[in-house]
């Protein structure tokens, strides 16, 4: 099915939260793109295709799960191609990223990515994905023009994975990830999320699954983006944790490649001497670390959000959000377009929703939305 544009659907409602239809503009004289007043600018673009997800994790929505969005509040495939092509055009952006909640349930997802695919055919497009369902379209999104894919993947223990996803799918998650491999989707990254007292223990498991089969594991603190607003510092697992777990029976070693603005800090791993703290034979492959809360990278932050409703979010923890989609179906020009989102860009805070970083911080107050309705 191709992707055409039709008549524009009614205008957007407000949303959700501190939703903000316009931002002020921002100062004369700005160079084109979307830069912020600290002197980023972002590259990365994050797009949700959908809120809604088949599993229910602990650490982002509640057991019962949350209340859709409908099937008109969501973007199109036609507004997600013009959006896109409005940022790499327009706005310099790089490379995009295709989120949610679970993109996997969207049933236009294969048409989405080859309509972007034949519009930007260097541009970089990736996916995160819980993986359910993912051994059935692998082959499909590689052959759409799809060039990788991240799978969140907390445990390889069904008790474990169960009691952390509220759903049985371990099987089924295993099988997409060795679909994705076997397609090409490569390098396939891992992401996991640990919790104290439930998987942590499990991490150089993981690892060591992951390095066998040639698979970037990265661990990510948890971040207060939970629905149920249960997060505490004091519970979550922090990288300096996470590096005295992995040392228990790997040696890690900073990897000497340029960050280059990614979220993840890499480590080269080898085997550990079990009599002591060095290393021990060939390199093995690399872990990343995700400490978005004890050592933030927000100053060389370069991703910009937009949500499944087509709302701007410049930060994950901000609590304003600027409609982009209502204005779309307005019939604003692509320059009008183009000038919202830098205009919302503009005001992106510091860090962490602030003008100053620190989620321990008194002032923090933690979003409405959780990861899943604002899309990672």
């Amino acid at each position: 099915m191709s992707v055409q544009l039709g008549m524009p659907l009614p205008p957007a409602g407000d949303g959700t939260g501190s939703s903000v239809s316009a931002p002020p503009p921002r100062p004369a004289g700005t160079p084109p793109g979307l830069f912020d007043r600290y002197g980023r600018r972002a590259t990365d673009m994050r797009l949700s295709l959908t809120d809604k997800c088949n599993l229910r994790c602990t650490y982002c929505m509640p057991a019962e799960g949350l209340e859709w969005l409908s099937k008109q509040a969501v973007m199109t495939a036609a507004e997600i191609v013009r959006l896109v092509r409005i940022g790499v055009e327009q706005l310099g952006v790089r490379e995009l990223r295709l989120t949610g909640g679970e993109p996997l349930v969207r049933a236009d997802l294969v048409d989405i990515i080859s309509a972007l695919r034949a519009a930007h055919p260097e541009l970089p497009i990736s996916m995160t994905t819980n993986g359910v369902g993912l051994d059935k379209k692998a082959a499909a999104l590689k052959e759409a023009g799809l060039s990788r894919i991240n799978v969140s993947l907390d445990s390889l223990h069904e008790e474990t994975f169960t009691k952390l996803t509220r759903r049985p799918f371990l099987d089924k998650v295993l099988a997409g990830v060795d679909a994705a491999r076997a397609a090409g989707l490569g390098p396939v990254k891992i992401n996991a999320v640990l919790m104290r007292g439930i998987n942590d223990a499990e991490s150089p498991e993981l690892l060591a699954w992951a390095l066998e089969r040639g698979y970037e594991l990265r661990f990510i603190e948890q971040m207060p983006l939970d629905a149920d607003h249960g997060w505490t510092r004091r519970d979550m697992i922090t990288a300096a944790e996470i590096r005295e777990l992995l040392s228990r029976d790997f040696a890690l070693a900073a990897d000497p490649r340029e960050r280059d603005g990614a979220p993840a800090e890499r480590f080269e791993v080898r085997r550990r001497d079990p009599a002591s703290v060095q290393a021990t034979g060939p390199l093995l492959g690399t872990v990343g670390i995700i400490a978005s809360v004890t050592e933030p990278f927000c100053s060389d932050c370069r991703r910009t959000r937009i949500t499944a409703e087509g709302k701007i979010m410049s930060c994950l923890f901000s609590r304003e959000e600027f409609d982009l989609l209502g204005l779309l179906r307005s019939g604003a020009s692509d320059e009008e377009l183009a000038q919202r989102w830098q205009d919302a860009m503009w005001i992106k805070p510091k860090a962490h929703g602030m003008d100053h970083s620190g989620l321990g911080a008194p002032d923090f107050v933690q979003p409405d939305r959780s990861m899943s309705a604002i899309g990672g």
